[in-house]
């Protein structure tokens, strides 16, 4: 996803792999397609933040927010 032609746009960042993982797991109970990117710089341990972004589709992208929302990951 986030590659040209492609129709995907963020959903959130989250500071963890972790918690990437339980919203693309989530999101695909429901039915969504879902990846995360950005994880190799969000376990660094330095003075530069890092994080990892969750991507859905843009035509899911109203439905993944809803979800997000019941799951209160953030």
């Amino acid at each position: 996803m986030g590659q040209q032609g492609d129709d995907s746009t963020k959903l959130i960042e989250v500071r963890t792999e972790e918690q990437a993982a339980l919203i693309v797991a989530a999101l695909a109970d429901a039915g969504i397609s879902a990846k995360a990117q950005g994880g190799l710089t969000a376990g660094f341990r330095v003075e530069i933040p890092g994080g990892v972004d969750v991507f859905v589709q843009r035509a899911d992208l109203d439905r993944a927010r809803e979800i997000l929302r019941e799951i209160k990951i953030t």
